[in-house]
């Protein structure tokens, strides 16, 4: 039988988070504006999408959200929306702040840096995530994937298994399914877990997702200051500043 093909009709960028592991820098901007080699990393995130066809693009943001509004006022159809809950909740609250959107919708964060446009093409059939091949250990989300369709995923890694990354597409019905249970979980009062944990470990059984294979070159998440660094020379003074603070606790 042939599985139904979906498209992409809008994005939700995770942007609301303090960036502490790249403290001392993000007391000065927020971690998805800072710019690596000459190009903020959410600049490479919507310019991917704008190269795929998606225009209609929600940016959630609550740390230093005016500097957000500076952002956008140049890129037509991106719309901020503000999470109240940033610096108590989890990214959770993000995405329950930005719950009408979800059908045919791409997740991703705003602090990655894409190099190639094409992991975010717009067309699939499964729900599901990005996902890299990982033959050796890693300490990452880990899925177990057979027929294409994820059987489980480990919190805690492993090896031979699809790395988790955080882009992720949902299905008109799935987004349905996932605002539904968003509401559930956050208005219960479970607000200290990531947005992920409620399809993938909550209500895991509630879907039938799939992945969306690339490389790990195709992309770079950038975790704390060390690996800002490694990508862009500029920013090794931060380190500097950063090291009584790591050295005190």
């Amino acid at each position: 039988m042939t599985e139904e093909m979906h498209t992409v009709k809008r994005a939700v960028i995770m942007a609301a988070g303090t960036g502490k592991r790249m403290r001392p820098l993000t007391l000065e901007v927020p971690k998805p504006l800072v710019t690596v080699n000459g190009v903020r990393m959410i600049d490479t995130v919507v310019d991917a999408l704008h190269r795929n066809g998606i225009t209609e693009i929600h940016v959630v943001v609550g740390y230093m959200k005016e500097r957000f509004r500076e952002w956008a006022a140049g890129i037509p159809g991106v719309h901020l929306i503000e999470n109240p809950w940033y610096d108590t909740c989890n990214n959770i609250s993000s995405l329950y702040m930005a719950r009408a959107y979800l059908s045919d919708c791409m997740i991703l964060d705003g602090d990655q840096i894409i190099y190639n446009p094409e992991i975010l093409s717009p067309a699939f059939t499964r729900s599901g995530y990005n996902a890299v091949w990982c033959e050796g250990e890693t300490d990452e989300w880990l899925m177990e994937v057979s027929d294409g369709v994820v059987r489980s995923c480990s919190r805690t890694g492993g090896s031979r298994g699809w790395q988790l990354y955080s882009i992720s597409r949902w299905s008109a019905e799935d987004g349905r399914k996932l605002k539904r249970f968003l509401e559930y979980e956050f208005e219960r009062g479970n607000r200290q877990i990531y947005w992920d944990d409620v399809a993938m470990f909550c209500h895991f059984g509630a879907f039938r997702l799939g992945i969306r294979e690339m490389q790990a070159s195709d992309l770079v998440e950038i975790d704390g200051l060390e690996e800002l660094a490694e990508i862009d020379r500029h920013y090794l003074p931060y380190l500097a500043q950063a090291a009584p603070v790591r050295a005190g606790g």
